[in-house]
């Protein structure tokens, strides 16, 4: 009952596959050529590449609104936590000294 059980690996069943092997390639070395004549591209304007982002006064203002949400209701939830946290210790504090003295005056009657 107390001695564990270990369990054994059994041989594994249906197909299996032998492992890949893979033969190094010699590096051959290409012959210089003449380079091909390159003509210039004209490089592409940049102000279109990306659309530039404008923030208007009611978008600056719903951005500074949701984000102050979003603090309150982390900040409510963390202090909500922390108040449970409190309460349980204040009422498992108050149980403990209850006990002690139901003990402490049982022990004192005999």
């Amino acid at each position: 009952m107390f001695h564990p059980k270990i369990p054994t690996m059994p041989q594994p069943t249906g197909f299996t596959t032998a492992p890949a092997v893979v033969e190094p390639t010699a590096v051959v070395p290409q012959q210089a050529t003449a380079p091909a004549p390159v003509t210039p591209v004209p490089a592409p304007a940049a102000a279109s590449a990306r659309p530039t982002v404008q923030l208007t006064p009611g978008a600056v203002v719903a951005l500074v609104g949701g984000g102050t949400a979003v603090v309150l209701v982390v900040g409510a939830v963390l202090v909500s936590m922390l108040l449970a946290v409190a309460i349980t210790g204040a009422s498992v504090a108050i149980c403990a000294l209850v006990i002690r003295s139901l003990i402490n005056s049982e022990s004192k009657r005999h």
